[in-house]
């Protein structure tokens, strides 16, 4: 059976109004980091009526990660989707929509054909569109030879206190290294692209810079040390070491390397400043290497020329996958199951399915460096809108994105007639 028809074929069968009522009622379960309960629930319950032998365990007290996986009908590879259950706070939200259809974060109101609600994108829709997909192969009554697995992790996001380590990340890569959840042949990880396909991410750490000298009354400054001068030398030597990334080596989908400034507090009211902090954070492109990015940090901050009585400490705040932060990832772009995903979004969608680069830092460095699986990121919905009042999902995008995610299922695992899309053995 040709791509094309077997794409008329899903899209017969798609039940349109039955893939947007699932995200709605997603995007209706409040899950801000450290309430994932609720949603995980909800797609525990999703996943028992498909018949995915659904487990759940919790990765911190009273914080779930769900699973589930459907054997296939023969040999055939384990296809995985991945993703975070947890959403950025709604903080304001109310107020910034008051009167308007959008004032409830969770009610998924449908406006010009796109659905609002905070985890529209980020990323109830790549969760629902992959469930979605499996679904619509149910409904088209194929059959596949691979297994197909999800996995619904809690505490990707950051943002509220104490949490946002990637925790539910870590638990899921002990369960897979322990046996109990299956490893994947491949993964799917489902971070908004607008259906582009991501082979490679940035990596990050943030650095939080104490500087203290001493306090003295202003008609006497002799008597202190001001931190906020020492302050401008160590900002003027990490503005130096940003523009040397900048003109270092660039990655292809990625670009340079850099350094943000973000956050300068210090001074005090008619008195010598003794104290200034500030806030950064440091953009790694793949192959570089988070200990070293470090170790060259903390000379360009050592290299500032500062007087006498002046401290300086550096805390890393977000670690991650390393101590210091996330480490920067990627697959070969011209990995075969990334190549066929890609065809499988065109053959979807027409315009959509390039290969590129994640502009953020995600998960997947878990999957492919600590569980030796290759992954990719690719889901329907805009990053730039994720965290946001503004946060959305054109309906179209994600139903299509649900007929993508089909065709590559069936692509990559297997199907039991020898009529539909054989295996390929993309490995």
């Amino acid at each position: 059976m040709r791509s094309a028809s077997i794409t008329s074929r899903l899209q017969a069968c798609q039940d349109k109004q039955a893939d947007i009522d699932l995200l709605r009622q997603a995007i209706g379960c409040d899950s801000v980091t450290g309430h994932e309960a609720g949603f995980a629930d909800f797609l525990k319950s999703t996943m028992t009526h498909m018949q995915l032998a659904p487990g759940s365990g919790d990765f911190l007290p009273g914080r779930p990660n769900t699973w589930g996986c459907r054997a296939g009908a023969g040999k055939g590879q384990n296809l995985m989707f991945v993703g975070h259950t947890d959403t950025v706070h709604v903080r304001g939200w109310t107020d910034h929509w008051k009167g308007r259809v959008q004032e409830d974060p969770f009610s998924a109101p449908i406006i010009d054909g796109e659905i609002w609600g905070r985890g529209a994108c980020d990323l109830k829709g790549g969760i629902c569109a992959a469930l979605g997909a499996l679904r619509l192969l149910d409904k088209a009554d194929v059959q596949l030879q691979g297994d197909i697995s999800f996995a619904f992790i809690g505490d990707e996001e950051s943002g509220e206190p104490g949490t946002g380590v990637s925790a539910g990340a870590k638990d899921l890569v002990k369960r897979i290294k322990s046996g109990q959840i299956a490893k994947p042949d491949f993964a799917i990880y489902v971070e908004p692209t607008k259906l582009d396909v991501y082979t490679a991410q940035i990596g990050f750490f943030i650095a939080d810079i104490t500087i203290t000298g001493k306090s003295a009354y202003f008609g006497t400054p002799e008597d202190g040390v001001d931190a906020l001068k020492a302050t401008h030398a160590v900002l003027s030597a990490i503005w130096r070491h940003a523009e040397v990334l900048s003109q270092g080596p660039k990655h292809s989908f990625l670009g340079a390397s850099d350094l943000l400034v973000t956050e300068i507090k210090g001074g005090g009211y008619i008195a010598v400043p003794g104290e200034c902090s500030l806030s950064l954070i440091r953009k790694l492109r793949p192959s570089e290497d988070l200990n070293e990015a470090v170790a060259q940090f903390e000379a360009a901050v050592n290299s500032a020329t500062l007087e006498d009585g002046i401290a300086v400490k550096i805390a890393y705040p977000a670690g991650r996958d390393h101590e210091f932060g996330g480490s920067p990832v990627e697959i070969d772009p011209s990995h075969a199951a990334a190549r066929a995903l890609s065809a499988c979004v065109k053959d979807a969608c027409g315009d959509r399915g390039t290969i590129g680069g994640a502009p953020y830092w995600s998960e997947n460095p878990f999957i492919v460096n600590e569980i030796g699986c290759a992954a990719v990121y690719c889901a329907p919905g805009d990053i730039s809108v994720a965290h946001t009042f503004e946060e959305r999902i054109n309906v179209e995008e994600y139903l299509a994105a649900i007929r993508a995610f089909a065709l590559f299922i069936m692509q990559y695992c297997g199907t039991k007639s020898e009529t539909e899309i054989s295996t390929g053995e993309m490995q």
